[in-house]
């Protein structure tokens, strides 16, 4: 399970967001709201590179997963992988373990380990966000819907586990964002700078 595990770390640890800031000379890592993550490259650089950061985190989930099958084959690899991959986007050793919130990349861990219950989770994402226009009640509240969607929907007991283990990570590198939700002081989609 090593093997799959410093593979999912490697692929997850690559920082887009860090990296295609960095070109537009701009370090997330203390710009915004300092977090090394799609959302933050959105904030300070605009549309364009937020999309493409979004999507290249997307995928680096997915090819963890893909290349541990390709390799392996087994559900176990892939779990493993995947659940690595986020904790790399999470704690990258490139940038002293300071990294993003890991949602995009779990969405694309995911999206090859369970697509139902992605699907699920990705519909609640979106009508979280456009009830309350908070990007992160979204994210947590696709985050505590993944694992139970994955049981439900008949996903293997490597997938369920790690799905759980990436929430509680996920949700854990959310807890600022939970405190402001809960102070009412949290930025809304469209709300001014």
């Amino acid at each position: 399970m090593v093997p799959w595990i410093l593979l999912g770390y490697g692929m997850g640890s690559i920082p887009f967001a860090f990296l295609l800031a960095r070109r537009a000379g701009i370090d997330v890592r203390i710009a915004g709201s300092g977090n090394v993550g799609a959302a933050n490259v959105l904030r300070t650089t605009g549309l364009p590179l937020g999309v493409m950061v979004m999507a290249l985190d997307i995928c680096k989930g997915a090819a963890s997963v893909l290349t541990a099958y390709a390799a392996a084959g087994t559900v176990s690899s892939m779990a493993a992988a995947g659940a690595a991959a986020i904790v790399g986007h999470i704690y990258p050793v490139w940038l002293r373990f300071h990294g993003g919130k890991g949602v995009a990349v779990a969405a694309g861990v995911f999206a090859v380990l369970a697509p139902a219950a992605t699907i699920v989770a990705t519909a609640v994402f979106f009508s979280t966000v456009w009830l309350s226009r908070l990007i992160s009640l979204g994210s947590l509240a696709a985050t505590v819907t993944l694992p139970s969607a994955a049981w439900l929907t008949g996903a293997p007991v490597p997938v369920v586990a790690a799905a759980a283990g990436g929430a509680v990570l996920i949700l854990f590198r959310h807890r600022a964002n939970l405190r402001r939700i809960l102070d009412g002081t949290e930025r809304r989609v469209g709300a001014p700078r």
